[in-house]
């Protein structure tokens, strides 16, 4: 009974190890392009934070501080709160 067990298990441990060792290959590229937009999309929020944002509100610094430092989280803050609001006050 041992024997059976010594011939079948490593088989099925190659077959579950193969399966995973394929998952990066599939997933990288992915996840690279995601982290990619994700980037692309952050210093754009942090242009549009820094060069629309009018001057005379102190909250242009606040805005530009929460982009740079939450990152992504913090470009979709600014996007979703602040940027329509903006672009209704005052058109830009």
């Amino acid at each position: 009974m041992t024997h059976v067990f010594a011939l079948i298990l490593p088989q099925a441990v190659f077959a579950a190890a193969s399966v995973f060792a394929a998952a990066p290959c599939v997933c990288f590229p992915i996840f690279g392009l995601f982290g990619l937009a994700l980037t692309a999309f952050w210093i754009w929020m942090i242009i549009d934070a820094a060069t629309k944002e009018p001057a005379e509100e102190p909250n242009k610094i606040m805005w530009v501080l929460i982009v740079v430092l939450l990152h992504w989280l913090g470009a979709a803050i600014y996007y979703f709160a602040r940027r329509p609001e903006r672009i209704r006050k005052y058109g830009r």
